[in-house]
């Protein structure tokens, strides 16, 4: 087995241990937002405000209704403080026409962008086209006209850099994928994860109400973030127009798996536990007296016969291997998400590798080693051509293999 070969296999197991260990989440409740009854009495949602033509309902946010020229966002109030973080957004976009516009962006950025009073700023998808951070765009309509929208993308900016409308930012995003998230069945569901410096972009295209059922769109690397900011939904309409609904927002922050989790104190915890205890006497006095206000009302609702609620044989037979297939689904599931990243780092090695300046080719010969003192190795001398080509063949076997696997 050649070297090359082994430095192959041995990077591709270092990925595996890589993605073996799992950051740890932590929800962030005052980053997040959820239906049902998500506004508030005053029209507000908890830790969050809309701006613009954005409008609050029950079961989500109306970001833009389907009328022309419209723009409106809803940001967090709070900024999201880590390195790392993951956001999953449900969104639903809906028009009458086979062509819709403008679309509707996701957004971590230093700033709030909700600037939409001055009519002399420039947008982008319902927020100002200058930010300190990170869009992940999804744009309904095809300005450039190339055919290639609707499309989903991330651009980073820095603050300085206008977002080029005409060319639907072609030269500018870091990755994107062709998806068709418009009209779908159930909501679009757009999970974003950064996590040293590594920001994958995962689509479910809507046409299945599972919420586990990912494919990747995009993963870049060395993207430099802010380590705060705030977390935020826009969109925009045009000439044509869209319904633009934002279902929900799941923010967690990702942790080092090695870190040690912060204990308690002993004081802290007999606190919690008399919390507790007074919540849980609270409760039993509300039923109590709930159970004498209503004496024809029955509290428990499994009070009934015992019978209803065994199984026979059958039916637990039957449960088994229903549990036993749906865990064989999940395990397969996860080592196709697995496959795919590794698929996506293995495609963007071979990318880098033929952009990577080589040696003389000395007339297609492998060069000469000079001879070197016992011990010694001569790493003066660049890369040659034959030694690229030995590599990329042996990504290239490594690639064939992993599609075997899925």
């Amino acid at each position: 087995m050649s070297t090359l070969f082994q430095l192959s296999f041995l990077f591709l197991c270092l990925a595996l241990l890589a993605f073996g260990q799992a950051p740890k989440k932590r929800f962030e409740y005052k980053l997040s937002f959820k239906g049902p009854h998500l506004v508030q009495r005053d029209n507000t949602v908890p830790f969050w405000e809309y701006f613009g033509d954005a409008l609050a309902g029950d079961e989500g946010i109306r970001i833009t209704p389907s009328l022309r020229s419209k723009k409106g966002s809803v940001w967090s109030k709070n900024k999201l403080e880590g390195s790392g973080w993951m956001i999953e957004a449900g969104v639903r976009i809906t028009g009458r026409g086979r062509i819709g516009a403008d679309g509707m962006a996701i957004w971590f950025t230093e700033g709030r962008g909700n600037q939409h009073d001055d009519p002399s700023t420039n947008v982008v998808f319902g927020a100002p086209d200058k930010w300190n951070g990170i869009g992940i765009f999804l744009d309904s309509f095809d300005n450039d006209g190339q055919h290639n929208n609707p499309y989903i993308m991330g651009v980073v900016n820095n603050g300085q850099v206008s977002y080029d409308h005409q060319s639907d930012g072609s030269n500018q995003h870091i990755g994107g994928c062709l998806r068709d998230f418009r009209n779908k069945p159930y909501p679009v569901r757009v999970m974003i994860e950064y996590y040293n410096q590594m920001l994958t972009v995962r689509v479910n295209n809507g046409l299945t109400n599972n919420a586990n059922e990912f494919e990747i769109c995009f993963t870049a690397t060395n993207v430099i973030l802010p380590t705060s900011g705030y977390i935020g939904i826009s969109a925009a309409t045009g000439g044509l127009a869209d319904d633009h609904d934002a279902l929900y927002l799941l923010t967690h922050t990702l942790h080092d798996p090695s870190a040690q989790t912060a204990q308690i104190s002993e004081a802290e915890r007999e606190k919690f536990e008399q919390e507790f205890k007074q919540y849980q006497e609270e409760l039993d006095r509300a039923k109590q007296q709930y159970q004498q206000e209503h004496p024809n009302d029955r509290m428990d609702h499994y009070d009934e016969d015992d019978s209803e609620w065994f199984q026979g044989q059958n039916e637990k037979e039957l449960r088994q291997i229903f549990d036993g297939q749906n865990m064989i689904h999940q395990v397969l599931r996860e080592m196709g998400r697995k496959v795919d990243e590794l698929v996506g780092r293995q495609e963007m090695v071979i990318s880098r590798l033929n952009s990577m300046p080589v040696g003389q080719q000395g007339g297609g010969q492998p060069p000469q080693v000079a001879s070197q003192p016992s011990g010694q190795i001569n790493l003066q001398g660049t890369i040659q051509r034959h030694e690229v080509d030995r590599v990329m063949n042996n990504q290239n076997s490594l690639l064939q293999q992993l599609g075997e696997l899925k």
